[in-house]
């Protein structure tokens, strides 16, 4: 028998969030601030969101092409959790 992935409700957050995670992750950018530091504040924002919505995000937010948008949803996502279980 083939095991089933367990499905994670994700809730599609409002285009208001969207718009303010990716307006917060673009000043960060013009703020010289790293694309590590624009991604993180950009899932903070919206780490319970679909993949495909967080890495839309961080490709206009944080200026990051769509592998590394995906590098950086594993990585902000690993932090994130680390985070909480501390």
């Amino acid at each position: 028998m083939a095991k089933k992935k367990k499905q994670t409700e994700s809730t599609i957050p409002s285009d208001d969030l969207i718009a303010q995670a990716i307006h917060e992750g673009q000043t960060l950018i013009a703020e010289g601030k790293t694309k590590v530091e624009a991604a993180m504040a950009i899932y903070r924002h919206l780490n319970e969101s679909p993949q495909e919505v967080v890495l839309q995000a961080f490709i206009e937010g944080a200026s990051l092409t769509p592998k590394g948008a995906l590098t950086y949803w594993y990585n902000c996502r690993r932090k994130l959790s680390q985070e909480r279980s501390e």
